[in-house]
């Protein structure tokens, strides 16, 4: 099974493939991030993260897609932004008929690290020990995209077993 994590941003969208093909057992396929010009208008930039997401998920396939929920801060134009790209992101997994979930940073952080408000640094560095990666994950929002494939993997397993036992 290879799931998709995606960290949204309308300036750098990190993106984090793994497999999974048994529980707790996890191996990194690719990460990066999708990259806009801060110059270039909004729309645009929408467009070319939902062209770089759409490029990756007809490259790789990914059976599942898990996406980080927006944080709102103080600035509600950012939020309204951030709100933007990760609806774009949505679609373009419910387009290509891939089953979405999103996830909190705080239901993140301790899925991976066992503590809600960890830092980013924190959690880099679970994901590294967890996909047995020789070096850090980098940029954090690539590294942020993995940790949400991890989320999501963990989960997933925990309601096959469930499930299995009903």
């Amino acid at each position: 099974m290879v799931i998709l994590g995606i960290d949204p941003g309308t300036a750098v969208c990190g993106f984090g493939l793994i497999e999974s093909p048994k529980a707790n057992h996890y191996k990194c396929v690719d990460y990066g991030t999708i990259r806009s010009k801060s110059g270039k208008p909004h729309a645009e930039r929408l467009k070319r993260m939902y062209d770089g997401i759409t490029d990756i998920i007809a490259a790789y396939q990914p059976d599942l897609m898990a996406v980080e929920d927006i944080f709102y801060g103080q600035n509600v134009q950012a939020a309204l932004k951030l709100g933007q790209a990760r609806g774009v992101v949505i679609i373009a997994g419910v387009n290509a008929g891939i089953p979405v979930t999103t996830y909190a940073a705080r239901e993140v952080k301790q899925s991976l690290t066992g503590y809600g408000a960890a830092s980013k640094e924190q959690v880099q560095r679970m994901v590294r020990d967890m996909l047995d990666l020789q070096q850090a994950v980098s940029p954090l929002d690539a590294s942020d995209a993995l940790a949400i494939a991890l989320c999501h993997a963990q989960r997933w397993w925990t309601d096959q077993k469930l499930k299995s036992q009903k």
